[in-house]
């Protein structure tokens, strides 16, 4: 077991997000880890026997195209099969916010089931809202909220106007640069 490792525990796919190997003075050796249910996001610790052996979870990756959404409800299409099917906006979480039409991602499922979405570590977004910025005020280093195309607001620097595009870092929800 390591960081990253997907295993089964009772039919749950979690993800292995820390680990400690053990050895006591007195008895057999053990590993603490720290697992992260793949489905809620719930982390627990849980000890495990050297011997103990967990079966991988079957978590298959498709990448597909998102094509829009409708309230709460995300639209998707398979690039392989063609299928289209849907997700909820709970599903998808803060994620949603960053998510334009006829992107490319990739979609985590367990058993069928859609668990998880993984975007483009950046993705190029155009503002659509923000206050002006004033002369001057690009070496105060100050920052100002701005809403993205997708209604995302994020913090930016003074001196971004309504119509720039930027880089975003979809992991943090960070303005990185001007595209």
């Amino acid at each position: 077991m390591r960081p990253g490792v997907k295993v089964e525990l009772d039919g749950t796919p979690y993800v292995v997000t820390d680990f400690q190997w053990v050895k006591p003075g007195k008895g057999g050796a053990f590993m603490r880890t720290k697992l992260k249910n793949m489905k809620t996001g719930a982390i627990i610790d849980r000890t495990f026997r050297t011997e103990e052996k967990l079966p991988k979870a079957e978590v298959e990756d498709r990448k597909v195209q998102f094509l829009y959404h409708d309230g709460d409800v995300y639209h998707f299409m398979d690039t392989e099969s063609f299928d289209q099917f849907t997700m909820d906006e709970k599903l998808l979480g803060e994620t949603s916010g960053f998510l334009k039409e006829e992107m490319i991602i990739s979609v985590l499922s367990h058993r069928g089931e859609p668990i998880d979405v993984v975007l483009p570590t950046f993705v190029e977004l155009r503002v659509a809202e923000t206050e002006p910025g004033f002369r001057g005020d690009t070496t105060s280093g100050g920052s100002k909220p701005a809403t993205l195309e997708t209604g995302a607001i994020i913090q930016v620097p003074l001196f971004i106007n309504v119509g720039d595009l930027l880089r975003v870092d979809t992991r943090t929800g960070a303005y990185v640069e001007r595209a």
